[in-house]
């Protein structure tokens, strides 16, 4: 299975987040560089986390992203719905009875993904920060405001 570029800079964007001080923004700009990515590209993966409510915006010259939960209040999973939605990855498709009260096919599948929901529920933006090295660190105690 595969999840979207999104969803590998929203991931990272929080954890980035989650390692500034406290009440400190970071921009967009500064974010979008250390990663690597565009600005607006950055700016729409932000939009949606701001919608989910787990990062909030500040406006103005001294404006940036923060987190908006504690991120020991952030899983891993949440980031992920919050940027791939909740449809589940399989679903059975042409050629197979749709009239059927099942697809086994798919039974197993969705059992599959409960599974690696249920880890990624478990797994916090958090655990992370503490493993932050010393490139992250100082990225973010350069740009915080």
């Amino acid at each position: 299975m595969k999840y979207s570029k999104a969803t590998n800079y929203a991931l990272h964007t929080m954890v980035y987040l989650a390692s500034a001080p406290a009440g400190k923004t970071i921009g967009v700009l500064p974010l979008a560089e250390f990663q690597q990515i565009s600005p607006t590209y950055l700016s729409k993966i932000l939009t949606k986390l701001v919608k989910a409510g787990y990062v909030e915006s500040t406006p103005g010259v001294r404006g940036g992203y923060k987190l908006s939960k504690n991120k020991e209040d952030i899983s891993f999973l949440h980031v992920i719905q919050a940027i791939e939605g909740n449809e589940s990855l399989f679903q059975c498709g042409a050629g197979h009875d749709e009239n059927a009260p099942y697809c086994m096919v798919e039974c197993v599948m969705s059992q599959a993904e409960q599974e690696m929901e249920k880890y990624l529920q478990q797994r916090t933006i958090a655990e992370l920060v503490e493993k932050s090295d010393e490139r992250i660190l100082s990225f973010v105690n350069r740009v915080a405001q």
